[in-house]
Protein backbone atom coordinates (compact mmCIF):
# COMPACT_ATOMS: atom_id res chain seq x y z
CA UNK A 1 0.00 0.00 0.00
CA UNK A 2 1.23 3.29 -0.75
CA UNK A 3 1.86 5.91 1.70
CA UNK A 4 -0.79 8.71 1.79
CA UNK A 5 0.52 12.20 3.16
CA UNK A 6 -2.29 14.70 3.20
CA UNK A 7 -1.87 16.47 6.03
CA UNK A 8 -4.43 19.44 6.40
CA UNK A 9 -6.24 18.96 3.37
CA UNK A 10 -6.17 20.73 0.02
CA UNK A 11 -5.00 23.64 1.57
CA UNK A 12 -1.86 21.86 3.29
CA UNK A 13 -1.16 21.02 -0.14
CA UNK A 14 -1.53 24.41 -1.95
CA UNK A 15 0.60 25.86 0.96
CA UNK A 16 3.40 23.15 0.29
CA UNK A 17 3.17 23.87 -3.03
CA UNK A 18 3.99 27.23 -2.84
CA UNK A 19 6.43 27.23 0.13
CA UNK A 20 9.38 25.37 -0.93
CA UNK A 21 12.37 27.64 0.13
CA UNK A 22 14.65 28.01 -2.39
CA UNK A 23 13.22 25.71 -5.25
CA UNK A 24 13.34 26.38 -8.47
CA UNK A 25 10.29 25.06 -10.94
CA UNK A 26 12.77 24.40 -13.27
CA UNK A 27 14.45 21.98 -11.25
CA UNK A 28 17.84 20.94 -11.60
CA UNK A 29 19.64 22.47 -15.08
CA UNK A 30 21.79 19.75 -15.74
CA UNK A 31 23.25 16.83 -14.67
CA UNK A 32 25.96 19.21 -13.19
CA UNK A 33 23.92 20.58 -10.64
CA UNK A 34 22.31 18.61 -7.73
CA UNK A 35 19.40 19.62 -5.27
CA UNK A 36 19.60 18.81 -2.18
CA UNK A 37 15.96 18.77 0.30
CA UNK A 38 16.34 18.99 3.96
CA UNK A 39 14.22 20.41 6.87
CA UNK A 40 15.19 23.91 8.44
CA UNK A 41 13.08 24.00 11.87
CA UNK A 42 13.88 24.69 15.56
CA UNK A 43 16.28 22.73 16.06
CA UNK A 44 17.47 21.44 12.77
CA UNK A 45 18.97 25.14 12.07
CA UNK A 46 22.90 23.04 12.81
CA UNK A 47 22.29 20.96 9.80
CA UNK A 48 21.19 23.94 7.86
CA UNK A 49 24.93 25.78 8.54
CA UNK A 50 26.62 22.37 8.16
CA UNK A 51 24.25 21.64 4.35
CA UNK A 52 25.96 25.14 3.53
CA UNK A 53 29.79 24.35 4.64
CA UNK A 54 29.46 20.52 2.84
CA UNK A 55 28.06 22.18 -0.13
CA UNK A 56 31.11 24.61 -0.30
CA UNK A 57 33.61 22.00 0.30
CA UNK A 58 31.63 19.92 -2.11
CA UNK A 59 31.77 22.44 -5.08
CA UNK A 60 35.63 23.11 -4.20
CA UNK A 61 36.59 19.33 -4.64
CA UNK A 62 34.62 18.57 -7.63
CA UNK A 63 35.19 21.85 -10.15
CA UNK A 64 32.10 22.19 -12.27
CA UNK A 65 29.37 20.99 -9.82
CA UNK A 66 27.11 22.97 -8.22
CA UNK A 67 24.86 22.16 -5.18
CA UNK A 68 21.53 24.08 -4.81
CA UNK A 69 20.14 23.90 -1.14
CA UNK A 70 16.41 23.68 -0.60
CA UNK A 71 15.86 24.26 3.05
CA UNK A 72 12.28 23.24 3.76
CA UNK A 73 11.00 25.51 7.06
CA UNK A 74 8.16 23.40 8.53
CA UNK A 75 7.07 21.32 11.16
CA UNK A 76 7.27 17.47 11.00
CA UNK A 77 4.12 16.53 9.39
CA UNK A 78 4.22 19.62 7.10
CA UNK A 79 7.87 18.53 6.13
CA UNK A 80 6.91 14.90 4.84
CA UNK A 81 4.23 16.71 2.88
CA UNK A 82 6.54 19.05 1.24
CA UNK A 83 8.86 16.53 0.52
CA UNK A 84 6.47 14.35 -1.12
CA UNK A 85 5.21 16.96 -3.22
CA UNK A 86 8.98 17.65 -4.37
CA UNK A 87 9.23 14.36 -5.44
CA UNK A 88 5.83 14.14 -7.45
CA UNK A 89 7.48 15.50 -10.11
CA UNK A 90 11.48 15.31 -11.98
CA UNK A 91 11.47 18.81 -12.38
CA UNK A 92 11.01 19.84 -8.60
CA UNK A 93 12.34 16.26 -7.53
CA UNK A 94 15.89 16.55 -5.09
CA UNK A 95 18.97 14.58 -5.47
CA UNK A 96 19.62 13.98 -1.71
CA UNK A 97 16.81 14.34 0.36
CA UNK A 98 16.74 14.30 4.45
CA UNK A 99 14.98 11.24 5.18
CA UNK A 100 13.49 10.19 8.58
CA UNK A 101 14.02 6.28 8.92
CA UNK A 102 10.38 5.80 9.70
CA UNK A 103 9.42 6.74 5.97
CA UNK A 104 12.56 5.06 4.66
CA UNK A 105 9.96 1.85 3.71
CA UNK A 106 7.09 3.74 2.51
CA UNK A 107 9.20 6.28 0.26
CA UNK A 108 11.37 3.07 -1.39
CA UNK A 109 7.86 1.61 -2.07
CA UNK A 110 6.50 4.75 -3.44
CA UNK A 111 9.27 5.28 -5.48
CA UNK A 112 10.91 7.89 -4.32
CA UNK A 113 14.09 7.12 -3.38
CA UNK A 114 17.19 5.02 -5.43
CA UNK A 115 18.71 1.68 -4.27
CA UNK A 116 22.43 2.58 -3.30
CA UNK A 117 23.40 -0.81 -2.57
CA UNK A 118 25.63 -0.29 -5.73
CA UNK A 119 27.31 2.69 -4.55
CA UNK A 120 27.32 1.41 -0.56
CA UNK A 121 29.28 -1.97 -1.72
CA UNK A 122 32.10 0.36 -3.04
CA UNK A 123 31.96 2.74 -0.16
CA UNK A 124 35.20 2.26 1.85
CA UNK A 125 33.73 3.88 5.16
CA UNK A 126 30.29 1.77 5.01
CA UNK A 127 31.68 -0.97 7.03
CA UNK A 128 32.25 1.48 10.08
CA UNK A 129 28.35 1.86 9.73
CA UNK A 130 26.86 -0.19 12.61
CA UNK A 131 24.74 -2.89 11.44
CA UNK A 132 21.23 -1.85 13.06
CA UNK A 133 22.11 1.23 11.73
CA UNK A 134 22.26 0.01 8.56
CA UNK A 135 18.89 -1.78 8.53
CA UNK A 136 17.09 1.43 8.98
CA UNK A 137 17.43 2.94 5.97
CA UNK A 138 16.38 -0.87 4.76
CA UNK A 139 13.25 -1.10 2.22
CA UNK A 140 11.17 -4.06 2.60
CA UNK A 141 12.98 -5.54 -0.03
CA UNK A 142 16.59 -5.99 1.61
CA UNK A 143 17.95 -3.00 -0.38
CA UNK A 144 19.77 0.11 1.54
CA UNK A 145 17.99 3.55 0.22
CA UNK A 146 19.38 5.86 3.08
CA UNK A 147 22.56 6.02 4.67
CA UNK A 148 22.21 6.55 8.39
CA UNK A 149 23.00 10.29 10.15
CA UNK A 150 22.76 9.35 13.87
CA UNK A 151 19.81 7.79 15.93
CA UNK A 152 18.14 9.17 19.11
CA UNK A 153 16.42 7.52 22.40
CA UNK A 154 13.93 9.03 24.31
CA UNK A 155 13.48 9.95 28.53
CA UNK A 156 12.51 12.07 31.15
CA UNK A 157 14.19 15.62 30.84
CA UNK A 158 13.62 17.65 34.53
CA UNK A 159 14.63 20.49 36.03
CA UNK A 160 16.69 19.99 39.23
CA UNK A 161 15.66 23.34 40.82
CA UNK A 162 12.13 23.39 40.44
CA UNK A 163 12.35 20.04 41.93
CA UNK A 164 14.26 20.97 44.76
CA UNK A 165 11.94 24.37 45.33
CA UNK A 166 9.14 21.66 45.20
CA UNK A 167 10.67 19.23 48.12
CA UNK A 168 11.29 16.34 45.90
CA UNK A 169 14.19 14.52 45.64
CA UNK A 170 17.03 15.21 43.24
CA UNK A 171 18.23 12.97 41.59
CA UNK A 172 14.68 12.10 40.29
CA UNK A 173 14.04 7.99 39.95
CA UNK A 174 10.37 7.41 39.19
CA UNK A 175 9.27 3.97 39.14
CA UNK A 176 6.09 3.64 37.40
CA UNK A 177 3.70 5.91 35.50
CA UNK A 178 1.77 6.81 38.65
CA UNK A 179 5.26 8.11 40.21
CA UNK A 180 5.74 10.47 37.48
CA UNK A 181 1.70 11.62 37.79
CA UNK A 182 2.76 12.92 41.24
CA UNK A 183 5.84 14.25 40.54
CA UNK A 184 3.79 16.73 38.85
CA UNK A 185 0.56 16.69 40.51
CA UNK A 186 3.42 18.25 43.56
CA UNK A 187 4.69 20.74 41.26
CA UNK A 188 1.62 21.69 40.11
CA UNK A 189 0.60 22.16 44.29
CA UNK A 190 3.85 23.77 45.10
CA UNK A 191 4.28 26.30 42.07
CA UNK A 192 1.41 27.02 40.52
CA UNK A 193 3.24 29.59 37.61
CA UNK A 194 5.19 26.31 36.49
CA UNK A 195 3.60 23.77 34.09
CA UNK A 196 4.63 20.74 35.66
CA UNK A 197 4.48 17.92 32.55
CA UNK A 198 5.06 18.10 29.05
CA UNK A 199 3.73 15.15 26.92
CA UNK A 200 3.49 16.23 22.86
CA UNK A 201 -0.05 15.07 21.82
CA UNK A 202 -2.30 16.05 19.09
CA UNK A 203 -1.81 16.26 15.38
CA UNK A 204 -0.62 19.17 15.42
CA UNK A 205 2.75 17.82 16.50
CA UNK A 206 2.55 14.96 14.36
CA UNK A 207 5.32 12.12 14.79
CA UNK A 208 6.17 13.90 17.95
CA UNK A 209 2.82 13.07 19.64
CA UNK A 210 2.70 9.50 18.07
CA UNK A 211 6.81 8.61 19.32
CA UNK A 212 7.75 10.97 21.59
CA UNK A 213 4.28 10.57 23.55
CA UNK A 214 2.04 8.03 23.06
CA UNK A 215 4.74 5.00 22.09
CA UNK A 216 6.72 6.00 24.93
CA UNK A 217 3.94 4.93 27.23
CA UNK A 218 2.33 1.87 24.99
CA UNK A 219 5.32 0.09 24.60
CA UNK A 220 6.05 0.47 28.85
CA UNK A 221 2.73 -0.57 29.20
CA UNK A 222 2.11 -3.57 31.78
CA UNK A 223 0.57 -6.51 29.55
CA UNK A 224 1.08 -8.48 26.50
CA UNK A 225 -1.31 -6.09 24.02
CA UNK A 226 1.78 -3.10 24.56
CA UNK A 227 2.61 -2.74 21.39
CA UNK A 228 1.08 -1.51 17.47
CA UNK A 229 2.12 -4.23 15.34
CA UNK A 230 2.63 -7.73 15.84
CA UNK A 231 3.41 -10.64 13.52
CA UNK A 232 2.89 -8.60 10.58
CA UNK A 233 -0.52 -7.24 11.51
CA UNK A 234 -1.89 -4.63 13.76
CA UNK A 235 -2.80 -4.62 17.29
CA UNK A 236 -6.95 -3.84 17.96
CA UNK A 237 -8.57 -4.24 21.23
CA UNK A 238 -5.60 -3.33 23.47
CA UNK A 239 -6.26 -2.37 26.95
CA UNK A 240 -2.52 -1.43 26.88
CA UNK A 241 -3.93 1.29 24.59
CA UNK A 242 -6.08 2.71 26.65
CA UNK A 243 -4.34 2.79 29.82
CA UNK A 244 -2.14 5.36 27.77
CA UNK A 245 -5.18 7.72 26.58
CA UNK A 246 -5.59 7.70 29.84
CA UNK A 247 -2.14 9.04 31.16
CA UNK A 248 -3.29 11.40 28.01
CA UNK A 249 -6.01 12.47 30.04
CA UNK A 250 -4.90 12.75 33.63
CA UNK A 251 -2.14 15.10 32.06
CA UNK A 252 -4.13 17.08 29.78
CA UNK A 253 -7.71 17.00 31.60
CA UNK A 254 -5.87 17.31 35.10
CA UNK A 255 -3.77 20.39 34.71
CA UNK A 256 -0.30 19.23 34.73
CA UNK A 257 0.30 19.90 31.43
CA UNK A 258 0.22 22.84 28.88
CA UNK A 259 -2.88 23.95 28.05
CA UNK A 260 -4.37 22.09 24.99
CA UNK A 261 -4.21 25.36 22.99
CA UNK A 262 -0.57 25.56 23.80
CA UNK A 263 0.16 21.74 22.84
CA UNK A 264 -1.47 22.35 19.44
CA UNK A 265 0.76 25.01 18.73
CA UNK A 266 3.05 23.81 16.06
CA UNK A 267 5.84 25.73 17.54
CA UNK A 268 5.52 24.14 21.24
CA UNK A 269 8.66 21.84 20.31
CA UNK A 270 10.65 25.01 19.87
CA UNK A 271 8.86 27.01 22.41
CA UNK A 272 9.79 24.03 25.40
CA UNK A 273 13.60 24.06 23.96
CA UNK A 274 14.44 27.65 23.62
CA UNK A 275 12.06 29.06 26.26
CA UNK A 276 9.90 27.34 28.95
CA UNK A 277 12.60 24.96 29.75
CA UNK A 278 15.92 27.83 30.50
CA UNK A 279 13.61 29.64 31.80
CA UNK A 280 12.30 27.58 34.37
CA UNK A 281 8.84 27.68 33.00
CA UNK A 282 7.82 23.83 33.23
CA UNK A 283 9.44 21.01 35.11
CA UNK A 284 9.38 18.32 32.81
CA UNK A 285 9.43 17.25 29.31
CA UNK A 286 9.54 13.69 27.87
CA UNK A 287 11.39 14.30 24.73
CA UNK A 288 13.94 13.25 22.65
CA UNK A 289 18.64 12.57 23.34
CA UNK A 290 18.68 15.68 20.90
CA UNK A 291 17.44 18.36 23.20
CA UNK A 292 20.51 19.45 24.53
CA UNK A 293 21.94 20.39 21.17
CA UNK A 294 19.82 23.61 21.28
CA UNK A 295 21.80 24.54 24.25
CA UNK A 296 25.09 23.91 23.19
CA UNK A 297 27.34 26.56 22.31
CA UNK A 298 26.73 25.65 18.52
CA UNK A 299 22.80 25.61 19.06
CA UNK A 300 20.22 27.84 18.54
CA UNK A 301 19.70 28.63 22.11
CA UNK A 302 22.89 28.39 24.05
CA UNK A 303 22.25 27.83 27.76
CA UNK A 304 25.77 27.46 29.58
CA UNK A 305 23.55 26.10 32.41
CA UNK A 306 21.53 23.66 31.45
CA UNK A 307 24.04 20.45 32.24
CA UNK A 308 23.41 22.01 36.30
CA UNK A 309 19.93 22.69 36.00
CA UNK A 310 18.89 19.74 33.81
CA UNK A 311 18.34 15.92 34.94
CA UNK A 312 17.50 12.92 33.27
CA UNK A 313 15.50 9.91 33.92
CA UNK A 314 14.16 7.11 32.12
CA UNK A 315 10.32 6.66 31.19
CA UNK A 316 9.16 4.06 33.68
CA UNK A 317 6.99 1.37 32.80
CA UNK A 318 3.39 1.51 33.69
CA UNK A 319 3.66 -0.54 36.82
CA UNK A 320 7.28 -1.27 36.81
CA UNK A 321 7.37 -4.07 35.14
CA UNK A 322 10.83 -5.32 33.73
CA UNK A 323 12.81 -4.18 31.89
CA UNK A 324 11.79 -0.94 34.30
CA UNK A 325 11.89 1.51 31.55
CA UNK A 326 10.68 2.30 27.40
CA UNK A 327 12.46 4.27 25.43
CA UNK A 328 12.30 4.51 21.72
CA UNK A 329 14.50 5.31 18.68
CA UNK A 330 14.58 6.32 15.75
CA UNK A 331 16.72 8.69 13.33
CA UNK A 332 17.45 10.65 9.83
CA UNK A 333 18.93 9.22 6.72
CA UNK A 334 20.47 11.23 3.80
CA UNK A 335 18.95 9.55 0.91
CA UNK A 336 19.14 9.65 -3.08
CA UNK A 337 15.80 10.41 -4.98
CA UNK A 338 14.85 8.26 -7.43
CA UNK A 339 14.31 10.98 -10.13
CA UNK A 340 17.92 12.57 -9.50
CA UNK A 341 20.20 13.01 -13.18
CA UNK A 342 23.32 11.82 -11.60
CA UNK A 343 23.03 9.71 -8.63
CA UNK A 344 26.59 9.32 -8.28
CA UNK A 345 27.25 13.02 -7.78
CA UNK A 346 24.13 12.74 -5.48
CA UNK A 347 25.66 9.99 -3.26
CA UNK A 348 29.01 11.53 -3.39
CA UNK A 349 27.64 14.84 -1.48
CA UNK A 350 26.48 12.08 0.96
CA UNK A 351 29.92 10.60 1.36
CA UNK A 352 31.53 14.16 1.98
CA UNK A 353 28.54 15.25 4.49
CA UNK A 354 28.90 11.49 6.37
CA UNK A 355 32.26 10.77 5.81
CA UNK A 356 34.02 10.28 9.04
CA UNK A 357 34.83 14.05 10.22
CA UNK A 358 31.35 15.21 8.89
CA UNK A 359 29.11 11.99 10.90
CA UNK A 360 31.24 13.65 13.90
CA UNK A 361 30.26 17.05 13.43
CA UNK A 362 26.55 16.09 13.02
CA UNK A 363 26.27 13.87 15.88
CA UNK A 364 27.81 16.37 18.42
CA UNK A 365 25.87 18.95 17.17
CA UNK A 366 22.37 17.53 17.22
CA UNK A 367 23.02 15.38 20.36
CA UNK A 368 23.01 12.77 18.38
CA UNK A 369 23.86 8.89 19.05
CA UNK A 370 26.87 7.93 16.85
CA UNK A 371 25.82 5.18 14.07
CA UNK A 372 29.72 4.89 12.99
CA UNK A 373 31.80 2.92 14.86
CA UNK A 374 35.13 5.63 14.41
CA UNK A 375 32.48 8.19 15.81
CA UNK A 376 31.79 6.70 19.00
CA UNK A 377 34.69 5.83 19.81
CA UNK A 378 36.07 8.89 19.05
CA UNK A 379 37.28 10.93 22.61
CA UNK A 380 36.06 14.07 20.43
CA UNK A 381 32.41 12.75 20.85
CA UNK A 382 32.26 10.85 24.18
CA UNK A 383 33.61 14.15 25.56
CA UNK A 384 31.20 16.80 23.63
CA UNK A 385 27.90 15.98 25.74
CA UNK A 386 27.59 15.18 29.11
CA UNK A 387 24.31 13.55 28.33
CA UNK A 388 25.89 10.81 25.51
CA UNK A 389 26.67 8.26 28.38
CA UNK A 390 22.79 8.36 29.67
CA UNK A 391 20.93 8.24 26.61
CA UNK A 392 23.22 5.79 25.19
CA UNK A 393 22.27 3.71 28.18
CA UNK A 394 19.12 3.26 26.65
CA UNK A 395 19.66 1.52 23.92
CA UNK A 396 19.87 -1.50 25.39
CA UNK A 397 15.72 -1.87 25.81
CA UNK A 398 15.16 0.69 23.34
CA UNK A 399 11.94 0.00 20.78
CA UNK A 400 11.59 0.92 17.21
CA UNK A 401 8.15 1.97 15.22
CA UNK A 402 6.92 -0.43 12.95
CA UNK A 403 8.48 0.68 9.76
CA UNK A 404 5.63 -0.28 6.95
CA UNK A 405 4.20 1.56 4.41
CA UNK A 406 0.96 2.01 5.88
CA UNK A 407 2.31 3.52 9.52
CA UNK A 408 2.08 6.72 8.82
CA UNK A 409 -1.85 6.88 8.48
CA UNK A 410 -2.12 4.25 12.13
CA UNK A 411 0.40 7.32 13.10
CA UNK A 412 -1.92 9.78 12.12
CA UNK A 413 -5.26 7.45 13.71
CA UNK A 414 -2.89 7.78 17.00
CA UNK A 415 -2.64 12.12 17.01
CA UNK A 416 -6.74 11.84 16.31
CA UNK A 417 -7.18 9.97 19.52
CA UNK A 418 -4.75 11.61 21.65
CA UNK A 419 -6.06 14.93 20.82
CA UNK A 420 -9.94 13.85 21.16
CA UNK A 421 -8.46 12.74 24.58
CA UNK A 422 -6.32 15.44 25.42
CA UNK A 423 -9.33 17.93 24.30
CA UNK A 424 -11.78 16.24 26.56
CA UNK A 425 -14.29 15.03 23.28
CA UNK A 426 -14.19 11.91 23.92
CA UNK A 427 -12.81 9.19 26.77
CA UNK A 428 -9.59 7.39 26.58
CA UNK A 429 -12.84 3.99 25.83
CA UNK A 430 -14.40 6.09 23.21
CA UNK A 431 -10.78 7.26 21.49
CA UNK A 432 -9.37 3.92 21.39
CA UNK A 433 -12.27 2.36 20.19
CA UNK A 434 -12.17 5.16 17.09
CA UNK A 435 -8.37 4.45 16.81
CA UNK A 436 -9.32 0.69 16.22
CA UNK A 437 -11.93 1.34 13.13
CA UNK A 438 -10.06 3.56 11.98
CA UNK A 439 -7.19 1.38 11.39
CA UNK A 440 -9.03 -1.59 10.56
CA UNK A 441 -10.80 0.86 7.83
CA UNK A 442 -6.85 1.99 6.57
CA UNK A 443 -5.25 -1.81 6.73
CA UNK A 444 -8.27 -4.02 6.55
CA UNK A 445 -9.81 -6.29 9.12
CA UNK A 446 -7.70 -9.50 7.61
CA UNK A 447 -4.22 -6.86 8.81
CA UNK A 448 -5.47 -6.65 12.14
CA UNK A 449 -5.18 -8.95 15.33
CA UNK A 450 -7.21 -8.54 18.60
CA UNK A 451 -4.52 -7.63 21.57
CA UNK A 452 -7.10 -10.29 23.62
Amino acid sequence: MKRTRIIAGLAAVAVAAVGLAGCSSSGSASSDTIKIAYQKFGAFQQLDAQMKVVKKQYEKDNPGKKVTLVPIQAQGNDFYTKLALMNKAPATAPDVMYEDTFLVKADAEAGYLLPLDKYTDKWDEWDQFFDNAKQAGQGDDGKIYGVPMGTDTRALWYNKDIFKKAGLDVPWKPKTWDDVLAAAKTIKEKQPDVIPFNIYSGKAQGEASTMQGFEMLLYGADGSGNTLYKDKKWVTGSKQFEDSLKFVKDVYQGGLGPTPQQALDTNVGTTIAQTWLPKGKLAIDLDGSWQSGTWLKSGTAPWPEWNDVMGQAPMPTQNGQAPGYNSMSGGWTLAVGAKSKNPQAAFDFITSFLDKDGSLKYDTENSQIAVRKDVADDPEYTAANPTFKFFSGLVENTNFRPATSDYSQVSNAIQVAMEAVMTGQQSPKDAAAAYDKAVTQVVGKENTVSAG
